[in-house]
């Protein structure tokens, strides 16, 4: 399928970034885990993607550190390091923990978006809520229910077409896969795809310096900053009719 072709291409062009290449650089326990999430969360803190989800899993990385225990014991203290980031927990079990990161002014104005919450009115959630009441709402489904609730991918910025047509609240045919599942025309997709690649692969490359300036978020002149990105087109051609029921 060419469709797939093009998927395959863009996102096999560079090898992905593991964070095991990053963690060994950093000795001490708190910069580790700092640098995972700086790692995990690369396209939020570049603003061109709302939220993250990261799983922490209760095993030891090659490096030897369990980020799971790490969390545990450090996760106080990242407040002062992501004064941009809130870091929800969202579901804890014995031997993973599963964490949103989000910039709260990012997802206030994407959550705010009407395509977005005619959606998120047809998955249940009520029309008006607050930012709070959703993530609240969220968070309970998460707890309470065997399934995942497949509307999380509206919370952490996939395109709202492809969420849609994958929760079967519209009809648009199958065409690749990469990060998610893409439906309908492919193109704007991967090419917000390419962009979360690109900030992952940024700040992997200003990481594996190992330099403690390399976590300093705060610091006007850090280089992973150098760049901005637009993903407004990601709501663009979403007509109201884009979101009656299949």
């Amino acid at each position: 399928m060419a469709f797939a072709n093009k998927a395959n291409s863009k996102i096999n062009q560079s090898p992905r970034i593991f964070s095991e290449q990053i963690l060994k650089r950093f000795t001490d326990p708190l910069d580790c885990l700092t640098a995972h999430l700086m790692l995990e969360c690369a396209e939020v803190l570049a603003g061109v993607k709302p939220a993250n989800l990261i799983s922490l899993g209760n095993r030891p990385q090659p490096c030897g550190r369990n980020l799971y225990q790490l969390w545990q014991s450090h996760h106080e203290e990242l407040a002062t390091r992501f004064a941009d980031l809130t870091i929800m927990v969202l579901q804890t079990k014995e031997k993973s923990l599963l964490l949103l990161c989000y910039n709260n002014d990012q997802l206030q104005r994407h959550l705010a978006h009407t395509g977005i919450r005619k959606l998120l009115h047809k998955a249940g959630y009520e029309a008006d809520a607050s930012n709070t009441t959703l993530l609240a709402e969220l968070c309970r489904r998460i707890k309470t229910n065997d399934s995942f609730p497949h509307e999380i991918g509206l919370f952490i910025g996939y395109p709202a077409k492809d969420v849609a047509a994958f929760m079967g609240l519209i009809k648009l045919p199958f065409a690749c896969q990469c990060l998610w599942k893409v439906y309908g025309n492919p193109d704007q997709s991967l090419d917000l795809a390419e962009q979360f690649r690109c900030c992952r692969q940024r700040m992997g490359a200003v990481l594996r310096t190992g330099k403690q300036t390399a976590l300093q978020l705060g610091n006007a002149k850090h280089p992973f900053f150098c760049f901005t990105n637009d993903n407004d087109y990601q709501y663009r051609n979403t007509s109201s009719s884009d979101y009656q029921s299949a």
